[in-house]
């Protein structure tokens, strides 16, 4: 629920509580919303506890499903096409992939005149004021 929250936002958030109730209401505020969450999250874990015991064996069967939909939460289109296209390499995807070997081919014919390059000549760097 909370994964995507990082310590920049916790640290936004404790300065917007810092705000809003002040030094002397901010440390209650912050015990309240812990043991209320812990509370939620033992309701939740006794809610699974008792569901496991009602329903037996076949609340492995439930839950199949639900990690099946949850792996394909995860799959975005690039994971989708490494796993399908390229057998789970992504190398084409993040650019480290060894460059073919010319062994055996032909060098490509170059016309000289694409190969003829004149330095520029020395001085200083034209600067355009208007560009910037």
């Amino acid at each position: 629920m909370f994964a995507n929250v990082g310590w920049g936002e916790m640290l936004v958030l404790l300065v917007v509580g810092l705000v809003v109730l002040g030094p002397e209401r901010l440390p209650g505020a912050i015990r309240w919303t812990t043991t209320a969450l812990r509370q939620a999250r033992d309701y939740l874990t006794g809610v699974t506890a008792q569901l496991r015991e009602d329903i037996g064996p076949e609340f492995d069967d439930l839950r199949e499903p639900l990690s099946e939909l949850q792996k394909l939460r995860g799959m975005t289109p690039r994971a989708a096409l490494a796993k399908h296209l390229f057998d789970g390499d992504d190398s084409l995807f993040t650019g480290k992939f060894d460059q073919p070997s010319t062994a055996g081919r032909a060098e490509p014919v170059v016309p000289p005149s694409a190969t003829t390059f004149e330095p520029p000549a020395a001085g200083p760097v034209p600067f355009d004021i208007d560009a910037t």
